[in-house]
């Protein structure tokens, strides 16, 4: 009888867990979220950044609705659909 491999057990890195993305969620980066239809799509450092990107996505696609988020007061302003 032939001999079988030994099987070992590769010990988890030190690394620590927060650092690793699971699932196809982003990790939030800054403190302006994008949401589109309540999904989050980016974050961005400036409230005007985030706005500016929101507008045109409401203008191209004006039936969804198109929100920034600030984590650090807890506020979501809706971009509205205004006509130039």
């Amino acid at each position: 009888m032939t001999d079988r491999p030994t099987l070992t057990k590769i010990r988890a890195s030190k690394e620590p867990a927060s650092d690793i993305v699971t699932g196809q969620s982003k990790p939030s980066f800054h403190q302006f979220l994008l949401k589109v239809d309540g999904q989050t799509k980016d974050s961005f450092t400036t409230f005007e950044t985030a706005e500016k990107i929101g507008l045109k996505i409401k203008k191209a696609y004006p039936v969804v609705q198109v929100s920034v988020y600030d984590t650090v007061q807890s506020q979501k302003t809706i971009i509205g659909g205004e006509k130039e």
